[in-house]
């Protein structure tokens, strides 16, 4: 399949980390793809299969897991519009975690042979596919560092701090106000903690006044800085440019 319109979402992407010429950005649009519906709860790269594609979401909200030997479950990352996935599986033979739908969504699936052939062909292009895989090594220490060294508070004021600013630079969400596409369950798989433990810090949230909720998805954070303050939260490690209007 070739639509070059598909494509230019990561092509916005990778140009958000490095400035890419007219014969790099249409290089990426030339990429082959297939376009495939995801439903929720789907999961389209398993742990321990081999690799054969990267992909790029192109609607919806994905995430990445891993299951440990109990069977149960931990969020790793959690995925949004115009964003890559399992970039690192172009170089990685065998998969090492799960990539599964959080909603309903659509991806673009880049044969792995062909990112790697554009990541030797054009080296700015593999630049910045190497630059976007390094912040998501950023973003992943700082997950663990949420899991391994916060209380229940900090852990899920962080989350919401980081999700509303990575929606705001997709355009996606307001600075105040957006929609969490996930449940208390999925929530606690994110942060290390039970159902019920999220649902009490965040009633908690709610009663400090850092957050409103017109119904369990909505968030509206009254006060950013205050939220921030609470989540311990340091937007350095999304290795965001520094005119980035979200951060003003």
């Amino acid at each position: 399949m070739s639509d070059f319109s598909t494509l230019e979402l990561m092509v916005r992407k990778l140009s958000y980390r490095l400035k890419l010429d007219a014969d790099d950005r249409a290089a990426i649009l030339a990429l082959p793809f297939t376009v495939k519906t995801m439903e929720r709860h789907r999961s389209f790269v398993r742990e321990g299969e081999p690799t054969t594609h990267s992909c790029v979401l192109l609607s919806g909200y994905a995430i990445r897991t891993k299951i440990v030997a109990g069977g149960e479950r931990q969020i790793v990352s959690i995925h949004m519009k115009g964003e890559m996935l399992d970039l690192q599986n172009s170089l990685l033979e065998t998969a090492d975690h799960s990539v599964q739908m959080l909603t309903t969504g659509k991806v673009a699936m880049i044969p792995r042979e062909d990112i790697l052939r554009i990541s030797v062909e054009r080296p700015m292009v593999g630049r910045a596919m190497w630059i976007d895989t390094l912040v998501e090594g950023s973003i992943f220490r700082e997950w663990i560092a949420n899991v391994g060294r916060r209380d229940a508070r900090t852990r899920i004021a962080h989350l919401l701090c980081e999700f509303s600013l990575r929606l705001r630079v997709a355009g996606l969400g307001r600075d105040t106000d957006y929609e969490l596409p996930m449940t208390q369950e999925q929530i606690g798989d994110a942060t290390g903690l039970t159902p019920v433990h999220v649902n009490r810090t965040i009633k908690a949230l709610e009663a400090e006044g850092l957050i409103k909720r017109a119904n369990p998805r909505f968030v509206h954070i009254g006060d950013w800085r205050k939220l921030a303050d609470a989540g311990d939260f340091d937007s350095n490690y999304l290795h965001m440019p520094k005119d980035e209007p979200a951060l003003r």
